[in-house]
Order: C-alpha cells, then sequence, then structure tokens
C-alpha cells in the first residue's frame, strides 16, 4: 500500500486541486451552493476561483439522496446561461452532468471537463462527445441511482468492488477514444454508500493510486459527517475540514467542495505537511 509519497505520476503529486461547487438547482441538499440568477453565479464562480478554486463544477441536476431525474430541456434552461455568462472569463470549467447533449453544449460554452456520475454508463452517447471534445473526464462510481441508492447498500468487499469498477470504466473509455491521461477517477464518497463504507473510503484512498490516474472526492457537508457529528447541512464545516485533509494526505488529487477558501486552506496546510508544494522558511 502506498502514500501519497510514493506516487510518481506528476499529475497526483502536485498540489490537490479544489473543485468548488456551483448548483445552478433549486433542490440541492446544501442550498448555499444554489444559485438559479446566471448573472450571479457568474460572480461567484469568479469569487470561488479569486478564494482558491481551481475548477468551477456546475450542475442542473441535483444527486442528492432520493432526488428524481430532471429532463435534459430544464437542465440545458439552467447551466447554459451560467456557462454563457463565463465565456471568455479564463475559468476551468467543469460541467457536471451524465447527459451528453448538455455536455456538448457546455464545452462549445467553455467548459473543459465533463464530471459524470455515472462513468460514461448513462448515456451512450457521451463517451464520443468527451473523446471528440479532448476535454478531461471524472468517473464517478455509484451503486444504483441517486433515486436508489441509499436504500441498503451493500457490497461483498467495497475497495475491491470500487477497483474492479474502474478497471473496467478506465479501459472502456480508452476503447472510446479518451486519452487516458485526461481520465479522473471519483470514488463516489455518499453515493451508494453507508456511514462506514464511506468513511472505509477515506480510509483506504491511498488504494485507488494503483490506476495512476488522479482521484477526485467530493465529501463536502455530505450526510455521513451529520451522522458522526449529529450535525445539519449547515453545521459540517469542521467535519469537512477532517475529511477533506485526510483525503489529501491519502493522495487526493483533487477535493470537490462548497466552501472554498476553508477548504482550499485545509487542502494548502495539507500539501505542505505531505510535501507536495515547497514552504520557503
Amino acid at each position: 500500500m502506498h502514500t501519497s509519497a510514493d506516487v510518481t505520476d506528476a499529475s497526483l503529486t502536485r498540489r490537490t486541486l479544489v473543485m468548488g461547487v456551483l448548483n445552478a438547482t433549486p433542490d440541492s441538499f446544501y442550498t448555499p451552493s444554489t444559485i438559479l440568477d446566471p448573472d450571479s453565479a457568474a460572480v461567484r464562480a469568479r469569487e470561488m476561483a479569486n478564494n482558491g478554486a481551481d475548477i468551477i463544477d456546475i450542475g442542473g441536476e441535483s444527486s442528492r439522496p432520493g432526488a428524481a431525474p430532471t429532463g435534459l430541456e430544464e437542465e440545458l434552461a439552467r447551466v447554459l446561461p451560467v456557462f454563457e455568462s463565463l465565456e471568455g472569463s479564463g475559468l476551468r470549467l467543469s460541467i457536471d452532468t451524465y447527459r451528453a447533449e448538455a455536455a456538448r453544449a457546455a464545452l462549445a460554452r467553455g467548459a473543459s471537463m465533463v464530471n459524470d456520475i455515472t462513468a460514461l454508463g448513462g448515456d451512450a452517447e457521451m463517451a464520443g462527445v468527451v473523446a471528440e471534445s479532448g476535454a478531461e473526464c471524472v468517473l464517478m462510481h455509484m451503486q444504483g441511482t441517486p433515486e436508489t441508492m441509499q436504500v441498503g447498500p451493500q457490497y461483498a468487499d467495497l475497495m475491491d468492488e470500487l477497483c474492479a469498477f474502474f478497471e473496467e470504466r478506465i479501459a472502456y473509455a480508452v476503447d472510446q477514444g479518451i486519452a487516458e491521461e485526461k481520465v479522473w477517477i471519483d470514488p463516489g464518497f455518499g453515493f451508494g454508500k453507508t456511514v462506514e463504507h464511506n468513511l472505509t473510503i477515506l480510509r483506504r484512498l491511498n488504494e485507488l493510486g494503483k490506476f495512476g490516474r488522479p482521484v477526485l472526492i467530493g465529501t463536502s457537508n455530505k450526510s455521513t459527517i451529520g451522522a458522526v457529528l449529529d450535525a445539519s447541512p449547515g453545521e459540517r464545516a469542521e467535519g469537512t475540514a477532517a475529511t477533506v485533509a485526510v483525503a489529501v494526505w491519502n493522495g487526493a488529487a483533487g477535493v470537490r467542495v462548497h466552501d472554498v477558501k476553508a477548504m482550499a486552506r485545509v487542502a494548502r496546510m495539507c500539501d505542505a505537511i505531505a510535501g507536495r508544494i515547497s514552504v520557503d522558511g
């Protein structure tokens, strides 16, 4: 088992990237991340970048537990005005979608990453869209769908199943023409996992380094933190900081967060401790 210091791939040993969450949907579990007005969303995106966000992840469909799917037209109506308001901003933008048409439209308006909770499995055309664009993509693990994923999730061996999943999905992405160096993987913290499953992922995150691909993880304000601390979504900052620290220490290349300023500071401190960044003095 390796630690973050053992990884030699340059994409994994650089400082941890911070992905800021921007929800263009009215039903996110964490309401402070929701902004429905495109101009206000553009202002928020720039604020997040100034506060340390390397990537802004824009989504128009909630993937919280129990969430029902949003139609394509509604998703496009929510996210495209945000991308249009940010065209020419120079920001690194990600589209959080599993629909090829939404990804294609966002990529045409400045997105350079597709964050797909179905790991290219939700739309048969998605892999082709990503391959043609040359964009980066995030392949996330999820057991079930957002509507069903928290109904008794079970695994014979969680990490073995995650590794088998990523082996298959990375191979699929490459076979579909996506350059392997463009692929990220995400274990899907909170997506079809119990509290203990999620804690296990954090403890053993460095095992995903075997794939040589950057690992993204999104723990921010999720229900596992609430279960451990008996805290509402608005009271999970300390728990989120702890999960971000452990994820960075265990080799995460990126962390997806709501409170960018605070969590970027947590990540930078952990990077310094882990030797990922040099510190003068």
